[in-house]
């Protein structure tokens, strides 16, 4: 009889795990079957998000799925400059440019290593930095959520007691205004420089930018983060991307330095110091290709 119950037990177990997963998956706008992660429901007020966490994948080098490729310096570090494949974390695949805008965002990509703001360390801005490959820290009260970013030590508040206001000039973290909608912080970030990309792909925006950020708690350890993109000078709609948030959870966790500036000055100011005598490998080198041959006289 007792191994009856348990045959009977471990069957109705497997009947409800079917059940829950056929009913979080739905269909996305380019046919793929989406698995939904169920949300679950606080009793205490609004979750608490407060921790360390980190987007795994490859979105920061392309939000749109991509195949593996090189980078400039793979001659250099081999298979450490490779860029690694990634499927698209677009609702739909594909990111609905104007085809102006489309012709400007594969210039960017053509020329990207050199064009791209986060080589030269400027600030990502949002949503990029919060899938860049370093951790953000969210510390949570009641009027304001301030996230720390480990990337090139950046910052924001999100005020949840100011509706209705906004800010008097752009900036490049933008200004982000928090509500709860039952157990989702739900972030409207408006006011952003026109300068920021979404990846390194060269996908760009304009001063227009609206961004709607979704953050839902789906377990101990794990929160659904969602952005809708809202541009009427790039976009031909609204489109949304959307991720898993992951918990670290190795022991000591924590916000550690990276400041990217002095990463980025060879880049940027190389040419103007003085000797300088053209571009260099990363060993030091110079990069035979750039070195211009001397005009017969």
């Amino acid at each position: 009889m007792s191994y009856c119950r348990t045959i009977s037990h471990i069957a109705v177990g497997f009947l409800v795990m079917s059940m829950l997963m056929t009913c979080s998956q739905e269909p996305s706008e380019s046919g793929v079957v989406v698995i939904e992660p169920v949300m679950i429901p606080s009793e205490n007020g609004p979750p608490d998000l407060s921790g360390i966490w980190q987007a795994l994948g490859s979105a920061s080098w392309d939000l749109e799925g991509h195949t593996a490729s090189k980078m400039p310096v793979t001659s250099v570090i081999g298979a450490h400059g490779g860029i690694p494949a990634g499927t698209s974390v677009v609702i739909g695949g594909d990111i609905p440019y104007q085809p102006d805008a489309l012709g400007i965002r594969n210039a960017n990509r053509a020329d990207w290593a050199n064009l791209d703001p986060v080589a030269k360390c400027y600030i990502p801005g949002i949503p990029r930095l919060t899938y860049m490959p370093a951790p953000l820290q969210i510390l949570q009260t009641d009027t304001e959520i301030f996230i720390a970013y480990e990337w090139g030590g950046n910052s924001r508040s999100i005020f949840m007691d100011r509706p209705g206001t906004t800010a008097p000039l752009p900036s490049w973290m933008g200004y982000s205004l928090g509500k709860w909608v039952e157990d989702t912080l739900v972030v409207d970030v408006t006011s952003q420089m026109p300068d920021t990309w979404f990846d390194a792909a060269g996908n760009y925006h304009s001063g227009s930018l609206h961004v709607e950020e979704r953050y839902a708690l789906m377990g101990e350890n794990h929160i659904q983060y969602e952005a809708t993109i809202t541009d009427s000078e790039v976009f031909s709609r609204p489109w949304t991307i959307r991720m898993p948030l992951y918990r670290r959870l190795e022991e000591n966790a924590r916000i550690l330095e990276f400041k990217c500036v002095e990463f980025g000055e060879d880049l940027l100011y190389d040419h103007l110091r003085r000797g300088y005598d053209g571009s260099k490998n990363l060993d030091g080198t110079l990069r035979v290709d750039l070195i211009e041959e001397p005009i017969d006289q």
